[in-house]
């Protein structure tokens, strides 16, 4: 039986530390230019992982970063967070992390189809029920789509294929090289992207609020990187992503003053309901 317990704990501190970055960066995405906010966050997340690579002598070894599954990766990340982030600038805290949550029931159908993981029917059950909730937050009423909605699920989408392929990373490549090349993506690409935009003058808060944002997504990559390369199980690992909507949903509310409608209540609450009997299952068979 596969162990699972060091995934799933590095899976729920990157969960916490994911969530509380996506509020700072929308707090300063809403005076700052989305690209500009998200470059600048990419670059100091860059300088806080250099830190840590000169502390711990892991420098010595960034070579790796240089390596084409490496870059690959890297480029995965930076398209799915710049996709997802744009819509989430634009749509509810709260329903944009709610989509997010098809990343478990999404990676486990690549789990099976690419890693060729072994998924029971009622796992595969579960994962059929919680998408039917990811449709009842987005609510796909014929001319009435969310098309946002449906940009953070792209983006969502990109990320499960940038996590599913960390299992095809050479095995000697350090944790913090993978979270330096993927740092540095980002910061680059959306730096670019900025530039063509036009620049703005950034205040100290908003310099603050992506300092801050920047140094939660540096150890957000750090723990999920740790949490796919545990050899745990991806359909099982995956599942505690569903804990973010709780944190997504108290944000919202306290923050921006969102509340979902009763339809996207209900879809989120059968999202967690499947999400939980995916752990119960894990349970009975271990």
């Amino acid at each position: 039986m596969v162990d699972n317990t060091r995934g799933i704990l590095a899976m729920s501190g990157a969960v916490v530390v994911f969530i509380f970055n996506d509020m700072l960066i929308k707090l300063a995405a809403e005076t700052v230019p989305a690209a500009q906010a998200i470059g600048v966050r990419g670059l100091f997340a860059t300088l806080w992982v250099t830190l840590a690579l000169a502390a711990t002598g892991t420098w010595r070894q960034l070579h790796w970063a240089a390596h084409p599954r490496v870059l690959f990766r890297s480029v995965l990340e930076a398209a799915a967070a710049i996709i997802f982030l744009v819509a989430l600038f634009r749509i509810p805290f709260a329903i944009a992390n709610a989509v997010t949550l098809a990343t478990p029931l999404i990676l486990t159908v690549l789990a099976v189809l690419i890693l060729k993981e072994d998924v029971r029917w009622r796992r595969w059950t579960a994962v059929s029920v919680g998408f039917a909730g990811v449709l009842l937050v987005i609510q796909p009423h014929p001319g009435q789509l969310n098309a946002w909605a449906w940009v953070a699920l792209a983006g969502t989408l990109l990320g499960c294929f940038r996590d599913i392929f960390v299992r095809f990373l050479p095995a000697g490549v350090p944790t913090l090289v993978v979270s330096f090349s993927t740092a540095l993506m980002v910061g680059l690409v959306a730096g670019l992207l900025a530039l063509a935009e036009g620049w703005q003058a950034m205040t100290a808060r908003e310099v603050g609020l992506v300092a801050a944002s920047s140094l939660l997504l540096a150890t957000g990559y750090q723990l999920l990187v740790v949490a796919l390369r545990s050899g745990g199980e991806f359909s099982v690992i995956g599942s505690f992503r569903y804990s973010s909507i709780l944190w997504a949903l108290a944000i919202g509310f306290v923050v921006w003053g969102e509340v979902p409608n009763a339809l996207a209540m209900a879809g989120i609450a059968v999202i967690a309901a499947s999400g939980l009997y995916i752990l119960h299952r894990e349970r009975v068979r271990r």
